[in-house]
């Protein structure tokens, strides 16, 4: 699902070897600093810290109550393991392509291969050996995950080289690539995945794919359409409006899921829906962190590092594992 450098590299400005240049759109200066730091830089490219999206791959695991079966757990952390390379290996083919764009952007010229801290050639090299182990654990698994995993990487490359110049398509494409997480979490398992866990996969992650939009419509300012073809078709209000409507489906389909016969029979409780009101706060803050005074690069570190909204999604996996698990594994 796919739709995503870190914020302490905006720090670096202090750096002498990377003063701040003087204009927006004109690209910091490659640094001169040592081996180590070119390879911490090619680390940030990888952004490990949206590798948190890839634990919808383990969503099917997790809601079939067969989180304590160890065979299981090995597919699965297997196939979070692979989406992991894969979206590593996406994020630098999206760097590369960007690389002009990121230049113009108050936040993005800093990212390691937009400033020239991490070589194009080096940058290439990585891609491509990233690219290497993905599709090789992909293959040792199920010819079904395999294939949902080629799926999901030609859809990112044909979203990075085109697809996202297209307002609300390249939302649409964000949402199909958590869709295709959850579908290769099920292949990957043998689990099968409900309708509903797919709706409300879908759902959420055109919720958060549009609060992504208006989070970088915040930052973008007067300079939208140079950092982002697509942004100039998108408005505050529209992106307002989107995330209302989606928000809003999303917590009635979450809701019509614990209230549903079959989840009560499968999980044997009828109180999961005490879980709604996480869903609920988790979607205000949600909205509260991208439509404000944005502070980080992307709306996944804003989320990172907004205590209420991680206590919240701790509360609401605490209260699930009760309900459902009941602290114990299932007989």
């Amino acid at each position: 699902m796919a739709t995503a450098g870190p914020t302490p590299e905006v720090s670096e400005t202090a750096r002498p070897s990377r003063p701040a240049a003087d204009n927006a759109s004109d690209p910091p200066p490659a640094s001169t600093g040592g081996l180590g730091w070119r390879l911490v830089g090619g680390v940030k490219s990888l952004r490990p810290h949206q590798w948190v999206k890839n634990l919808f791959v383990l969503a099917p695991v997790f809601f079939a109550k067969d989180i304590f079966k160890q065979e299981l757990l090995v597919r699965a952390f297997g196939a979070f393991g692979v989406f992991c390379l894969l979206a590593s290996a996406v994020y630098t083919i999206n760097d590369l392509v960007d690389m002009e764009a990121d230049r113009a952007h108050p936040v993005k010229r800093f990212r390691p291969i937009a400033s020239g801290r991490v070589p194009v050639p080096a940058a290439r090299v990585m891609a491509a050996g990233l690219l290497v182990l993905a599709f090789a654990g992909a293959f040792y698994g199920p010819l079904t995950f395999a294939a949902v995993v080629v799926a999901y990487f030609l859809q990112n490359v044909a979203y990075s080289f085109k697809l996202k110049k297209i307002a609300y398509l390249d939302v649409m494409l964000i949402s199909t690539g958590f869709v295709l997480r959850v579908v290769a979490g099920g292949f990957a398992t043998g689990i099968h995945v409900s309708w509903y866990l797919l709706a409300c996969t879908a759902l959420l992650a055109l919720f958060l794919g549009f609060g992504k939009r208006r989070h970088e419509l915040a930052q973008a300012a007067h300079n939208a359409a140079k950092q982002r073809t697509a942004l100039q078709a998108y408005t505050p209000g529209a992106l307002t409006a989107a995330l209302a409507v989606t928000g809003v489906a999303t917590v009635v389909t979450y809701v019509a899921y614990t209230l549903d016969a079959n989840t009560r029979a499968v999980f044997k409780s009828d109180w999961l829906w005490l879980t709604t009101p996480s869903v609920l706060f988790g979607g205000i803050r949600f909205v509260q962190l991208v439509a404000g005074r944005p502070k980080g690069e992307s709306p996944t570190q804003e989320m990172l590092r907004d205590v209420p909204f991680v206590l919240n999604l701790v509360i609401w996996v605490i209260v699930v594992l009760a309900i459902v698990y009941r602290l114990r594994p299932s007989e």
